[in-house]
């Protein structure tokens, strides 16, 4: 018999595998009610650091003294005063319902719905810009080139997210790649099974690395046969 592979150890919820939220700062969204009726002035007290997030929290503070985390821009700086509401005026660090803003402004955290927070363009260096009205929409071209409507009294902060660039710099070695990944909860490195010996998973073993079965399996298959293409849709190539 072999021994437990990847994906039951990782069921057991062992240290090695458990998230680490309580490393976080907090969840960085937009205040749930203020500043989406009336406007209302605020100032940056901190930029914080959130380990795995890769992007600077600003931690600001309402004149009603709500507080609140959200994504830095680029620009940002402690101290800094914003405004939040539909008569927020068009400068960097400035949160109001896109419905207000003008065409080719680059926002960021963009909210789907009114009041979720911020969902869109969370990620360092992105950035969205608006190219259109329809109606009570307003079309936004994603950093991925995908054009998106969003109503107009959805939320954004005007600017681009803080930490630009962070793909360049080189990880130069493995250990960088594990300690990026650990403060994430991902397992790295992660070994394919076929390149495992047969007692180690169901794909390993053979004269060469090859799954040699089909790879699909239900759903409900159980955790140690449960690897592959878990209740695929189809298989084989696409016709046409």
């Amino acid at each position: 018999m072999g021994k437990r592979i990847l994906v039951q150890r990782a069921g057991r919820g062992t240290p090695a595998f458990r998230n680490r939220g309580h490393l976080r700062v907090g969840p960085a969204h937009y205040p749930p009610i203020a500043g989406i009726k009336e406007t209302l002035r605020g100032r940056v007290v901190d930029l914080l650091h959130d380990p795995g997030r890769w992007v600077p929290l600003a931690r600001i503070v309402l004149e009603n003294g709500e507080e609140f985390l959200t994504p830095a821009v680029e620009g940002m700086y402690v101290g800094q005063v914003i405004a939040i509401g539909p008569q927020a005026g068009i400068r960097n660090g400035n949160i109001l319902p896109v419905g207000a803003i003008p065409e080719g402004t680059q926002i960021a955290n963009i909210e789907v719905r009114p009041g979720d927070g911020g969902k869109l363009v969370r990620s360092s260096g992105a950035y969205a810009v608006i190219v259109g009205r329809s109606g009570n929409k307003t079309i936004i071209q994603l950093p991925s080139g995908k054009v998106k409507e969003v109503p107009n009294n959805a939320r954004a902060i005007i600017g681009v997210v803080a930490g630009g660039g962070r793909p360049e710099k080189p990880l130069l070695k493995a250990g960088a790649s594990y300690h990026k990944w650990k403060v994430k909860a991902h397992k790295w490195p992660r070994v394919r099974g076929v390149a495992m010996n047969a007692v180690s998973h169901p794909h390993g073993g053979g004269s060469h690395q090859s799954v040699s079965f089909p790879s699909t399996v239900s759903r409900t298959a159980p955790p140690g046969q449960k690897v592959g293409h878990i209740a695929a849709r189809r298989t084989g190539r696409r016709k046409g």
